[in-house]
């Protein structure tokens, strides 16, 4: 059997694909944090900070829908290296105008904003391209490699933004995101897949017929539905409220102090840096773990997701009950932890319930739902801790979330009697 010298191995493919995705992920998260950071310095402006945020979100939400379709349509490669040379672009442009001194705040809300539309347009593509180079069966071993690439990502990008920070001017530390989509987008552009492996183009006009057509062939298979909405729901009343754990820690354990040996937690920016620590470190080790044994463990993703679900809202009503500082952050571990169980299975069960012609617009669906239901999370609960115990808010928030656990374990056992 003679094999074509162009063609390479799934696990070539895969490496050069996360690879890649994980270079321009850091570079981006960096700068993110950054560009934040520096308007907080500069402008110290509550509604500056909403703007900016709903800048980073909407587009990317909105954008997802048109993504998703595109990718079922058109190359899919394409669509992973196009963003990242455009926001490359963008980056050096609002860079540029930083280190001339004519940057004003719309410049980098505009920025944020073709930042998040590219982000829109990328990410079903990459979701929908995994299956593609991946075998079925090793499929969620790769989503949760993938997944532990974005947990690491969220420990390391925050520190190096503010190291950088503070030995760097903003416009030199945004040639940081542009060197790794550069590097980013050679990974991809090496990966090699079989003639024929990827759509044409075809009529822009037909996108919204295909948008349609995604949307009636999500609610027609019950187990596509059930998880596009419970996780939608779980992101507005469980992953929202998570934006409030500052207010929660400087209301409820503003007066503590948590010696850990190495280190004592004593300021607002410790506890904060202690929060987003314990958290991401949870996402890890649950990544590691369903990377190492998911496969060989849990052979029901509905059923690992259902419980990932449960654990979470357990978990987040403890935030809210905690007694102590240390408690809180054990209790913070564990939600980063069942967070990653029910990431990677979420995408695991998606690509294989979806047909290839159908993954591009199922997961624009799943990216858009996730990412109006944050924002809007944080417009009612954000209001809303300034005029109840912020305490409240995670204890129901986590209580509303168990239920939909409950109901995908429904789902689950009604498929599983229809199938026999």
């Amino acid at each position: 059997m003679t094999h074509h010298p162009h063609l390479q191995s799934w696990h070539m493919r895969v490496a050069l694909l996360l690879t890649g995705q994980a270079l321009s992920l850091v570079g981006s998260s960096i700068v993110q944090y950054a560009v934040f950071w520096y308007l907080v310095m500069q402008t110290d402006s509550g509604v500056t900070m909403t703007v900016a945020m709903l800048c980073a979100c909407v587009p990317q939400a909105v954008l997802s829908l048109f993504g998703g379709a595109w990718a079922d349509r058109w190359n899919k490669k394409a669509l992973i290296v196009l963003p990242d040379a455009l926001i490359a672009a963008v980056t050096v442009a609002l860079s540029v105008s930083i280190a001339r001194g004519a940057a004003g705040l719309t410049l980098f809300f505009v920025a944020l904003a073709i930042r998040s539309a590219g982000a829109g347009v990328q990410t079903p593509a990459v979701q929908s391209f995994i299956p593609q180079i991946t075998p079925e069966g090793k499929l969620l071993r790769v989503n949760s490699i993938n997944g532990t690439i974005q947990s690491v990502n969220m420990i390391a990008a925050p520190a190096i933004a503010a190291v950088l920070i503070n030995i760097m001017p903003l416009w030199a530390i945004l040639y940081v995101d542009v060197t790794t989509a550069v590097v980013g987008i050679a990974f991809v552009a090496l990966i090699r897949v079989a003639r024929g492996g990827e759509s044409g183009a075809a009529p822009a006009v037909s996108v919204f017929a295909d948008m349609r057509t995604g949307l009636r062939y999500a609610w027609r298979y019950p187990r596509i539905r059930s998880v596009l909405i419970a996780y939608a729901f779980v992101c507005f009343i469980n992953i929202a409220p998570m934006n409030l754990t500052l207010i929660l820690m400087n209301r409820g354990f503003g007066g503590q102090q948590l010696d850990l040996g190495f280190t004592v937690l004593s300021t607002a920016a410790d506890k904060l840096a202690a929060n987003e620590m314990a958290w991401s470190i949870g996402m890890v080790v649950g990544g590691a773990l369903l990377a190492a044994f998911g496969a060989r463990v849990f052979r029901n993703n509905m059923v690992l997701l259902a419980c990932a679900f449960i654990g979470m809202g357990v978990c987040t009503a403890g935030l809210g009950l905690s007694p102590t500082l240390l408690v809180y952050l054990c209790i913070d571990f564990l939600v980063g932890l069942c967070t990653s169980l029910g990431s990677s299975p979420t995408f695991t069960l998606l690509q294989q319930e979806s047909t290839p012609g159908m993954r591009g617009r199922v997961f624009g669906l799943l990216t858009t739902f996730s990412g109006f239901g944050t924002p809007l999370g944080m417009l009612v609960f954000g209001p809303l801790a300034d005029v109840i115990d912020v305490r409240v808010i995670f204890v129901v928030g986590g209580v509303l979330t168990i239920p939909f656990g409950v109901w995908l374990l429904r789902v689950d056992r009604r498929w599983a009697r229809k199938a026999k």
